[in-house]
């Protein structure tokens, strides 16, 4: 395993692996099930869970990334849906300058190729061009459980190009 990570340094290339993570603390992590596009410059990233519950809105998605997020990844369960996109390089660009680690959407982002050249980490279903409609609904730091994993506000996120893991205390 690499060098342990500093959680204040959120947005800087470090070196993880979730299945060093796995083989170290078997009883502690859940792993998601769920295979993921990664997009963003960032392919390993970690930090505590902050979540946001929306369905084809993405205006508390918005919200939240305009909040310091030092140390922190954004997980959104969108539903599974494939038809509307709840990242965009905008709202991206906002949360790269208010130093979130990376996000994770149980969604669809667009905007891919920005996304790219942006330093952050950011796990998806796959990606659609059509926007999110904007009511203002959803549900912010509330429990999510998608991919057979519970997502709960103040718990660590993992990610790599292996997958998702999750703990309920800091593993580095």
């Amino acid at each position: 395993m690499g060098d342990p990570l500093n959680l204040e340094t959120a947005g800087v290339a470090m070196n993880i692996s979730t299945p060093d993570l796995c083989d170290a603390h078997p009883q502690q992590v859940q792993v998601c099930e769920l295979a993921f596009h990664a997009y963003g410059q960032l392919m390993q990233f970690c930090g505590q869970i902050e979540t946001v519950k929306c369905f084809e809105d993405n205006s508390l998605v918005k919200e939240v990334l305009a909040r310091n997020g030092a140390g922190k990844v954004l997980v959104v369960d969108g539903g599974g849906s494939m038809r509307r996109a709840l990242l965009g390089d905008q709202v991206a660009a906002s949360a790269v300058k208010n130093q979130w680690a990376g996000m994770v959407f149980y969604g669809c982002v667009r905007d891919v190729e920005e996304l790219d050249d942006l330093p952050i980490g950011v796990k998806a279903l796959g990606s659609v061009p059509v926007k999110t409609e904007k009511r203002g609904e959803g549900q912010v730091n509330v429990p999510l459980r998608f991919g057979g994993v519970l997502f709960t506000p103040g718990d660590f996120l993992y990610a790599d190009r292996n997958g998702v893991i999750i703990a309920g205390t800091s593993l580095l």
